[in-house]
């Protein structure tokens, strides 16, 4: 039900191109568009630049120089931990364009550390140093930019298109309204106020405006991860627990806790008893390298008194959800537009199955996604707009938010926002629900969580302030929703996606799985395109003459 946009707003504005996020992919749609010659508005949940997971620490990004084995063994390196759903298509234009992006940030000054060879090492990114740039860059483009104005719900005209989105300022209160012919979803993903590092501002808003305007979901069964931490800390940065020996409480060494499959071996352990880590199989002379690249990462053990080199500390999983996952806003085609028109998708929002499948991680190539995802969705935007010129009439919007908007019920009851963040997460933090999923399991949480959903369609609030925290809480029973429903239909174990009760990977279940509807969730699958089959096909058949040829040698 779509209802009438009225003119009780305080802040009325119009552009060519809304960018919702201010991360890494939305400055990098916002500098792109702006940079295509449209009037670009930018809203941030928080003070640009400042909030969101890659601006809180460093961040790896997948920058691999156009040498053709280096290539090739970069997009080889995840087919499989991925289940094989990538498409080597998307991940050659990513290369593409990461490295010319990167490349762009030198020349804009980023502080790039040189190597033992005296190159420039463009592997990684210092958070508050990358993001302080790209605020400055965008502001030098001519962005406007909205800090502490998080979108609430899109609007969208007669024909079903969008048209720009409302919202409200967290500090003044007041409610704004952007006018704009394409709109750009760049809000990051979902970890559930989990309290992972920089991961409080991530809770599937843009997942939830998206699908109220009709756009799909693609990917969520891959929304299961966790990141190592210490228990007294949200620093979810895990590189260096690479170096690290896990034990039980008495010392022991925890079997397989330090392999690939190490984070399972440790919640299993969790489950029963506390896991402890120390970092002592870093060497003495990579410790000061450690604390220069990662300095957030040593400070919770210096302000416990803790050196983690040679004193054993508590450690436990914080989900991080689709932020490490690969789930999220599924795009149609290269220009990173979704299903509905003038709305596209970027970053950690967008699904990242096309360049990793059904794993990933911690900056790389989510760190490559979001810059080139962002580049690509504000480039397209732009001309999208240009494409509309001849339309000179602003058309008539209307907004298509509902749970805590637009109650379709007559009973209003208050919205208890604090105990429906406890209810999702209830559901969605332990590992036995999960992390190791099961049909049973899976069955009862989304039956919790369909009923939850069903309790907050007729609720309502009194002030902004209340709203925003209640479409947080709606936007995360709405991710987990779609997170089980897909996780029900994929009866294997693929990717992040372990079901218990399918251990195996089937090979009849090597498709996507997209998702959407709110009232009542629906999943179907999606073939993968048969160029990415061929090609995934072709790299299986090479890995195994290199095996069989190691093999004789």
């Amino acid at each position: 039900m779509l209802k009438t946009l009225t003119t009780d707003f305080e802040l009325d504005l119009q552009a060519d191109v809304l960018v919702i996020g201010g991360g890494p992919a939305g400055t990098w749609a916002a500098w792109s568009a702006a940079s295509s010659g449209a009037r670009v508005i930018l809203v941030d949940k928080g003070y640009c630049g400042t909030t969101g997971c890659a601006a809180a620490s460093g961040n790896g990004v997948w920058y691999v120089p156009p040498d053709p084995d280096a290539r090739e063994t970069a997009k080889a390196s995840r087919e499989s931990l991925g289940g094989f759903l990538s498409d080597r298509n998307w991940m050659d234009r990513v290369l593409n364009q990461t490295y010319v992006n990167v490349n762009q940030l030198a020349e804009w000054g980023y502080p790039f550390p040189t190597d033992d060879e005296g190159k420039p090492y463009r592997r990684s990114l210092q958070g508050p140093e990358y993001m302080r740039l790209m605020r400055r860059q965008i502001q030098r483009a001519g962005v406007k930019i909205l800090d502490h104005s998080p979108a609430l719900e899109l609007l969208v005209d007669e024909d079903s298109a969008v048209g720009g989105a409302t919202g409200a300022n967290r500090q003044t209160d007041a409610r704004w309204v952007v006018r704009s012919r394409a709109t750009i979803i760049a809000t990051g993903g979902c970890a559930f106020l989990s309290k992972a590092l920089g991961c409080n501002v991530l809770t599937g808003d843009g997942y939830l405006m998206a699908a109220e305007a009709g756009a799909e979901m693609s990917g969520m069964e891959f929304s299961n991860a966790y990141g190592i931490s210490p228990a007294f800390s949200s620093v979810t940065k895990t590189l260096f627990y690479n170096w690290a020996t896990f034990t039980y409480e008495d010392g022991t060494v925890i079997p397989g806790a330090g392999s690939q499959r190490g984070r399972s071996v440790i919640a299993q352990t969790l489950l029963e008893q506390p896991v402890y880590a120390i970092l002592d199989k870093a060497a003495e002379s990579m410790r000061p390298s450690m604390r220069l690249a990662q300095p957030n990462f040593f400070l919770p053990f210096d302000r416990a008194g803790i050196d983690p080199f040679t004193q054993r500390f508590p450690v436990t999983l914080r989900l991080e959800g689709t932020v490490r996952g690969t789930g999220g806003i599924r795009i149609v085609d290269d220009s990173c537009a979704t299903s509905v028109r003038g709305l596209y998708a970027a970053g950690d929002a967008a699904t990242r199955e096309l360049i990793c499948g059904g794993f990933t991680g911690g900056g790389s190539h989510n760190a490559a996604w979001a810059i080139s995802s962002g580049y690509w969705s504000g480039q397209s935007a732009a001309e999208y707009v240009h494409s509309l010129k001849e339309q000179k009439a602003q058309p008539q919007l209307k907004g298509v938010g509902e749970v805590a908007l637009n109650s379709q019920s007559d009973r209003f009851d208050k919205f208890a926002t604090d105990e429906v963040i406890q209810a999702v997460q209830s559901e969605v933090f332990p590992y036995e629900k999960n992390l190791f999923r099961t049909e049973k399991g899976l069955t009862e949480s989304l039956a919790r969580l369909n009923h939850l959903w069903q309790e907050i369609r007729s609720s309502q609030v009194t002030s902004n302030q209340e709203l925003i925290r209640a479409r947080e809480a709606a936007a995360m029973v709405a991710t987990a929703r779609w997170m089980y429903g897909s996780a029900i239909e994929r009866k294997e174990t693929r990717g992040m996606h372990k079901h218990l009760d399918y251990p195996e990977q089937d090979p009849n279940q090597q498709h996507y799985l997209i998702s959407g509807g709110l009232d009542r969730v629906w999943v179907k699958t999606q073939p993968l395109n048969t160029t990415a089959k061929a090609e995934i096909l072709q790299s299986k058949i090479q890995n195994l003459k290199s095996k069989i040829v190691g093999a004789v040698v």
